[in-house]
């Protein structure tokens, strides 16, 4: 796919509405993690360093097209203005009278946020007349929003159309990075996919096994391929009524050469709890009240194993219930392997998703993988090889 970064833009006195994510969580009135703040300033400075007036575009939380004060933007404006180290100006709306005023009076260089774009009922319904309202305080548009991109929204997409459009940082290195794992990736490729549930996953399951080399799947998900190989999985958690759906995924896998990795012995306990012990098992001895809650020792090794001779990791989803101890072994030991391997040159490691993102940052090694996508949803639609809007109206 073809864009146009800002490398290709002349900056100077420009008008640039940027769609950014700064959906921050908040834990009484104060930001409480910073991440996607700290996202937006690589973009920010470059525009600021070449003579833009930067206008910023974004949402928070989910009014559904109506006015809710306690989701205003106000509230970001100064921890926005401490993470890029200018004072950032605010209009309480993003289109209209407001806007306009708070748009003209801009200098080169400076940086304003606008109210809330889900205010209004246009942006979800991707309206063309609510994103000519907010073409009219730009010259150019930069989406640095992968986070949404999956989303077909007047900030997203519709206004892509009006303006000359381009993808700021954080976008290009996410696009890259992807690109990197799944476009034209150095191969041997392995994905790691993890996670309760094989339903949530379908599409992301039968996409991957005909790009990657192998596949390793963990968490719950994998419970319902055992029991779908005749395992009795005692009392884990495992989606049974989906046995035919895991048979066709393994003859899919087989038939497009990608090798399946799935647990050879489980960390089981009776009950989940913190600090439970936790007991290793071969897969033929489990009884009626065991739960299968960590991958086992044995399907670690192999995994680490399969890492040693990738060249490429892309990972989505952890391989037990990483959250309570001692069940965080396996995706512990196989995130700081990952990273050591990537640390070294050896392997390309993209991993992203909520849950993924938390795990690596337990492991306290996010920072030495190649790239780790804060993005959610459009990064798990970007790996069901779904077309994403926002993405795809840069590219026109």
């Amino acid at each position: 796919m073809t864009f146009k970064t800002l490398d290709d833009a002349d900056l100077k006195g420009q008008r640039a509405l940027v769609r950014v994510d700064i959906n921050v969580p908040m834990a009484d009135g104060q930001v409480s993690d910073d991440n996607r703040l700290q996202a937006a300033k690589p973009t920010v400075d470059k525009l600021r360093a070449g003579g833009a007036r930067v206008i910023l575009l974004a949402h928070f939380d989910r009014p559904k097209g109506k006015r809710v004060p306690e989701m205003s933007l106000a509230q970001v404006v100064e921890p926005l203005s401490q993470v890029l180290g200018v004072k950032v100006a605010f209009a309480e709306d993003c289109i209209g009278e407001a806007a306009d005023k708070a748009v003209a009076a801009l200098r080169d260089g400076d940086v304003l946020l606008l109210e809330n774009v889900r205010f209004h009922p246009g942006e979800e319904k991707n309206d063309a007349d609510f994103a000519q309202a907010l073409a009219a305080n730009g010259d150019l548009y930069v989406n640095d929003a992968f986070s949404v991109a999956h989303r077909a929204h007047a900030s997203t997409e519709a206004l892509a159309h009006q303006l000359p459009a381009y993808a700021g940082e954080q976008m290009r290195l996410e696009l890259q990075a992807l690109d990197a794992a799944l476009g034209k990736p150095k191969r041997p490729v392995l994905g790691i996919v993890g996670g309760a549930k094989v339903s949530t996953k379908l599409d992301l399951l039968n996409n991957l096994v005909g790009k990657l080399d192998a596949l390793a799947i963990g968490g719950g998900m994998a419970n319902t391929f055992l029991a779908a190989q005749g395992v009795d999985v005692g009392g884990s958690l495992c989606e049974h009524d989906l046995g035919d759906t895991a048979r066709e995924i393994m003859a899919s896998a087989e038939t497009s050469g990608c090798r399946l990795l799935l647990p050879v012995d489980v960390a089981t306990a009776t009950e989940v709890a913190p600090g439970v012990a936790a007991k290793i098992q071969g897969l033929d001895h489990l009884g009626p009240d065991d739960k299968i809650l960590d991958a086992g020792p044995e399907t670690l090794a192999r995994l680490l194993a399969a890492m040693d001779g990738a060249a490429t990791l892309i990972w989505n989803g952890p391989l037990g219930v990483f959250e309570v101890p001692p069940f965080d072994k396996a995706t512990v030991s196989a995130a700081k392997h990952a990273a050591s391997l990537a640390r070294s040159g050896q392997l390309v490691a993209v991993a992203g998703g909520g849950d993924t993102v938390a795990a690596l940052n337990a492991a306290d090694c996010a920072d030495d993988f190649t790239f780790v996508s804060t993005a959610g949803g459009a990064f798990l639609e970007w790996m069901e090889g779904k077309t994403l809007p926002g993405v795809a109206a840069l590219s026109q």
